[in-house]
């Protein structure tokens, strides 16, 4: 989680890691990083444990 315990949403999280949303859904359909939890919505939300996950994806896709 961020400094005020708050949750990311798919947009945040993406603009952060540097892909699309698309692709964050994508890879979540796929399998490669695990379903986030939804807040009262239906909006997907993540932790900063979950944002490292996608991270680590990201630069194992995008690093050469």
């Amino acid at each position: 989680m961020d400094d005020n315990g708050k949750r990311l949403t798919i947009t945040e999280v993406a603009d952060r890691v540097g892909v699309t949303v698309k692709t964050i859904i994508r890879w979540e359909k796929a399998g490669r990083i695990k379903k986030a939890k939804r807040d009262w919505k239906g909006w997907r939300s993540y932790t900063e444990a979950e944002i490292s996950d996608i991270e680590k994806i990201t630069t194992a896709v995008y690093e050469v």
